[in-house]
């Protein structure tokens, strides 16, 4: 290389240096009318901190290694990353510049239409990688090209939610949802959900890397640390845990949060005064259950006989025995909590069903003779009136 053109080079190179993008290649300023190229090594997490962050420049794919581990304070140092929805304001400094400024919308393809410019790619850069990047590009068309860029809109986002939820799969929520929220929308945490340990993964990269951390919803509402909650991104995934060590105090703290889903349905059949469908509170317990469906038959029902018969998720039925007692809190193996499409078996006595099989058996009968010695009499009436 010749001695002339590396010279020529080192301008470039301080005004990128300006810009904060040294290090970034293929920065390409379009003219006027003509599609703007984004910087090819600028990555939307760039300037994303903490041990989370990742190297920006693109790898050859989508990566396979484990993500990255960060604290919940560096979920809260990333930068909103723009995208296709988004709604921002243009805004110069200079007076005489104030009419090409105004709003901008990021399409689908993820570019904006910018007056002097013409379509400009936008999506996976921050709000300050935006600004330089548009300050850049209007430094050849304006002598005052300072410029302002605003957030006013910004675009719903669309959260992978797994796990022990009600309902898991892929959910667009509003802008600025957290987590509680969007387990929310997913019907709620199930029974055994380890609200303690919630996994937030997060893009760290464009070769497909993420970063993760844990948050310990239980800290928000037993202690109000909103730092457990944080705001979410656009591709986040939440995974709920599954355990099967909650205390009975915990079962009922978490049925009493807005975690939880408002009621569940319930049948309860057999010996009981109302049997049927009913709706209760979440993680209610079968003895509750019991006495909501007007409470057990006092000889008829066999209390040391009720089955629980539940739907597993993978299309399986487990059925188990229990007994039923007065006074007895929440207990796996005594006074389980409910799940829905629970259904509760009040199973008779042995002397309810011998009184069942003699009304089945002996009353017919009983009738039958009635019957006969009815018709009898009465044939043999019309008989003798008959020969008189």
């Amino acid at each position: 290389m010749s001695t002339a053109r590396r010279l020529s080079r080192r301008p470039i190179r301080r005004r990128l240096s300006a810009l904060g993008l040294v290090g970034f290649t293929g920065l390409v300023f379009a003219p006027t009318g003509l599609r703007a190229s984004v910087p090819q090594g600028l990555s939307p997490q760039a300037p994303l901190r903490g041990s989370g962050a990742v190297s920006a420049t693109p790898g050859p794919g989508p990566t396979t290694s484990a993500p990255l581990p960060l604290s919940v304070t560096e979920v809260y140092n990333d930068l909103y990353v723009l995208g296709p929805g988004d709604g921002l304001q243009l805004t110069f400094t200079d007076p005489s510049a104030s009419t090409i400024g105004g709003p901008v919308v990021i399409l689908p393809d993820g570019t904006s239409t910018l007056s002097l410019l013409g379509s400009v790619q936008l999506t996976g850069l921050t709000i300050g990688q935006a600004t330089r990047w548009l300050t850049s590009l209007y430094a050849k068309q304006l002598v005052r090209p300072e410029l302002i860029l605003s957030l006013t809109s910004p675009r719903p986002v669309k959260v992978t939610i797994i796990g022990e939820v009600g309902r898991p799969g892929l959910y667009p929520l509003q802008s600025y949802s957290t987590p509680v929220s969007a387990i929310q929308t997913a019907g709620g945490v199930t029974l055994n959900a380890d609200i303690r340990k919630v996994l937030l993964r997060r893009l760290a990269g464009p070769d497909g890397s993420q970063k993760q951390t844990v948050l310990d919803l239980a800290q928000v509402f037993q202690a109000g640390n909103q730092r457990q909650n944080p705001i979410l991104f656009d591709g986040d995934t939440i995974v709920i845990a599954r355990t099967e060590e909650l205390i009975p105090e915990e079962i009922l703290q978490i049925g009493a949060t807005n975690l939880a889903p408002a009621t569940i349905s319930v049948s309860v059949i057999g010996e009981v005064r109302s049997p049927g469908t009913i709706s209760v509170p979440a993680n209610t317990p079968l003895a509750e259950a019991i006495f909501r469906a007007g409470g057990a038959e006092n000889w008829r029902a066999n209390k040391n006989d009720i089955e629980l018969v539940r739907l597993n998720r993978n299309g399986t039925t487990t059925r188990e025995v229990f007994s039923y007692r007065d006074g007895i809190g929440v207990s796996k193996g005594l006074n389980p909590p409910l799940r829905d499409r629970d259904t509760i078996i009040v199973n008779r006595t042995f002397y309810a069903e011998a009184l069942d099989v003699i009304n089945q058996v002996i009353v017919p009968l009983s009738q039958a003779a009635s019957s006969y010695y009815f018709f009898r009499d009465t044939f043999n009436g019309n008989r003798n009136n008959n020969f008189r």
